[in-house]
């Protein structure tokens, strides 16, 4: 009997645990599904400077006090807006992405408040071989002469110089979209400038020729260069030419030892002439006589 008892008890507190654990997962879930809210997400891909329709975006379940700043909980105040940035499916919308409330979908939404966007024509060497596409940032070089110099003169007082630094590029050809990587070589480009930029680029490319230089997109540091020209381009070049080796020096020539004084030539003696000799006869003696 006292086993039973033992083992009635031991059921009964048991089933009471059991009780209480699916009381409190109960309690749990509904506290989680209380701290769940909903954002409104786009729904499928929104290219930068289109308007977003109703079939654009789509409302999803998004841990309450952590959503995005900017994040909207209605997908009504979100119709009709234009996107600034493109948006990519299931990504959230925010205020920040967006062009203000009342504006018209284009290029023109795309522009930031105060500055200008301005087109100018290129090809694929200026263009960077078309790897200057929207979202990229570019420096404005020119090459001109001074003025008053014609022929030969204009060539050696060309300069080439960095005009605008850090220009971003909006458009290529009639293409905002930024996702894409693959370069295009196009024969225009649009940029974003102040109207003070807007000038210099203006008259930049009435004076010479304009080429885009291609930076990093996270580089904000100024080149600060002075130009180059001709006289700068040749001296570089001359100093960094190797320079030339020493001519072999000659090697030294031992000095001629004096000669002695050539004897004075010996004159040859003329020949005596040859004697005539006769035999003189004194009475018994007898004599020669040469002469």
């Amino acid at each position: 009997m006292g086993g039973n008892r033992r083992g009635l008890t031991m059921l009964a507190v048991a089933l009471l645990a059991g009780l209480m654990a699916a009381v409190f997962a109960a309690r749990w879930l509904n506290a989680q599904s209380g701290s769940t809210g909903r954002i409104a997400v786009a729904a499928v891909d929104v290219e930068i400077g289109a308007k977003i329709g109703p079939e654009a975006v789509k409302m999803v379940d998004w841990p309450r006090g952590n959503e995005p700043p900017g994040a909207f909980d209605d997908p009504a105040k979100v119709q009709g807006r234009v996107a600034r940035t493109a948006l990519t499916r299931g990504e959230p919308v925010l205020e920040a992405k967006l062009a203000p409330a009342g504006t018209k979908g284009g290029l023109s939404a795309v522009v930031v408040e105060g500055k200008r966007a301005m087109t100018v024509r290129v090809n694929d060497v200026i263009g960077v071989a078309g790897f200057a596409l929207p979202g990229n940032y570019v420096d404005i070089m020119v090459n001109t002469s001074n003025p008053g110099s014609e022929g030969r003169d204009a060539q050696d007082k060309a300069i080439s110089k960095i005009v605008l630094e850090r220009i971003l590029v909006l458009a290529v050809a009639q293409e905002a979209n930024r996702d894409d990587t693959k370069p295009k070589v196009v024969n225009a480009v649009t940029l974003e400038v102040t109207p003070e930029e807007a000038e210099k680029l203006d008259l930049a490319r009435s004076v010479g020729t304009l080429s885009l230089v291609l930076r990093n997109q996270v580089d904000p540091q100024p080149s600060g260069t002075g130009g180059a020209t001709k006289d700068s381009l040749l001296q570089a070049v001359s100093t960094a030419a190797p320079a030339p080796a020493p001519a072999a020096r000659p090697l030294p020539v031992p000095a001629a030892r004096p000669r002695a004084p050539a004897p004075a030539p010996v004159q040859a003696q003329a020949p005596a002439p040859a004697r005539q000799c006769v035999e003189v006869i004194r009475g018994t003696s007898r004599t020669t006589e040469c002469f």
